[in-house]
């Protein structure tokens, strides 16, 4: 085969790639955050209803990737009226100090098979802590489709102060899960 050849082979196997976007824009009324705990043996789940997200992400170069979520803690809803009402306050995130949580990752892991480990650091009531969030990318025609979880210890970000602090009420461990859809920019384009 000639160089010629080679060259045409070469245009035609690319044209055939969909196009990676580096920039995503997220939907939030597709997306959700949440989060689950155990209440005096309960299990219970939640959301946050109100947060941004700013992703930069290109499959062919997970390591130069980056994003920024930032989680409006007020909107926190588990539909239980009275821990809605507790969660705010200073005893829990207390929103008033600190109202967003922040989660910036620097750069994200190709773990194969469509599953990456966004690595990072994640910021509640002003207590910043690496987090390792690995996750599962579907990607197709122009959208991405992200799932996935990680474990928290609440009072590793003082998450649970004064009788909430140790875990004989609330379980220290918590969960909290995405499920992020996006679309991909246009290059320069926002």
């Amino acid at each position: 085969m000639n160089a010629r050849h080679l060259c045409l082979l070469a245009a035609l196997q690319t044209a055939a790639l969909p196009a990676a976007a580096a920039e995503w824009a997220v939907d939030p009324a597709k997306s959700a955050i949440r989060f689950s705990g155990v209440q005096v043996g309960v299990p219970f789940t939640g959301r946050f209803e109100r947060f941004k997200a700013a992703v930069d992400f290109d499959p062919a170069k997970p390591e130069a990737g980056h994003a920024l979520v930032l989680v409006d803690l007020a909107s926190a809803r588990t539909g239980d009226v009275q821990r809605d009402q507790a969660l705010p306050q200073k005893d829990w995130f207390d929103v008033k100090a600190a109202s967003e949580a922040r989660f910036e990752a620097t750069r994200f892991v190709d773990k194969g098979q469509g599953d990456y480990a966004a690595i990072g650091t994640l910021t509640i009531r002003g207590t910043s802590r690496p987090v390792t969030l690995p996750f599962h990318l579907t990607l197709e025609g122009g959208g991405a489709h992200a799932t996935g979880r990680v474990g928290l210890v609440r009072t590793e970000f003082g998450v649970g102060q004064g009788a909430w602090a140790s875990g004989q009420w609330v379980a220290l461990d918590v969960g909290v899960e995405i499920d992020i859809v996006a679309t991909a920019q246009p290059a320069g384009g926002h």
